[in-house]
């Protein structure tokens, strides 16, 4: 009899563990379902996508859910805009941007390790109108854009405890280089470009462009070029 209960209490345990892996299973899945539909979805929920190590970064690298969602519907202004997102992570803001909007959007990364998780992430889900670069921003042209993203992806060079890690090269002299080759970007783009960043010190947004509205607590702000 206790041998019994002892199996009992073991395929009770047994059929938790399973119940709790599908559900999370489940959950992942249901993610980018839930953003296309409109329905919320918490940034806890949506970085459970990611694995232990990345979700430790998270909250504090990578865009809230709402903030993305508000900042990829002023860039996304018709179908198939294509909008640049510099720093981008593990491709939260993007993946977040293609599910609730219409728009195609590329990230640029250098740090290899977070360019694989957002490519693997994306290719699981099937997220459509979503690519990740490897790369540098100064080997990237916006003439290729019609709108672009920035969550002050530079500031680890001017702060080290900013940093994510240290495969990365970082100087007070790459902050403003990478400003200045932003800004001369942006500058070159045609009237109309809609730029959205996010906590930056604004050292990349060009005189052409008129501030729009500011949104969570005045963090997130939205620009369109002038002239």
């Amino acid at each position: 009899m206790l041998d019994l209960h002892c199996k009992q209490a073991q395929d009770a345990k047994k059929w938790s563990f399973l119940h709790g892996v599908n559900s999370v299973h489940h959950l992942k899945q249901m993610v980018f379902q839930q953003l296309k539909s409109g329905l919320p979805v918490s940034d806890e929920t949506f970085d459970r996508l990611y694995s232990a190590s990345v979700q430790k970064i998270a909250a504090f690298y990578f865009t809230p859910v709402e903030v993305a969602k508000a900042a990829a519907a002023f860039l996304v202004t018709a179908p198939g805009k294509k909008v640049l997102d510099i720093g981008s992570g593990a491709g939260k803001f993007c993946m977040v941007g293609a599910s609730c909007t219409e728009g195609a959007f590329t990230g640029i990364e250098q740090r290899q390790q977070l360019h694989l998780v957002a490519s693997e992430l994306t290719a699981k889900h099937q997220i459509q109108n979503v690519q990740f670069l490897h790369s540098n921003i100064i080997d990237i042209r916006f003439d290729q854009f019609d709108a672009v993203y920035f969550y002050n992806a530079f500031y680890e060079n001017i702060w080290s405890d900013f940093m994510i890690d240290q495969t990365t090269e970082t100087h007070r002299d790459l902050y403003f280089s990478y400003s200045k080759f932003v800004r001369e970007q942006l500058d070159s783009m045609p009237p109309g470009t809609r730029l959205v960043t996010y906590f930056s010190f604004l050292e990349e947004v060009p005189a052409s462009y008129s501030l729009q509205q500011s949104l969570f607590d005045d963090k997130l702000k939205m620009w369109v070029k002038e002239a």
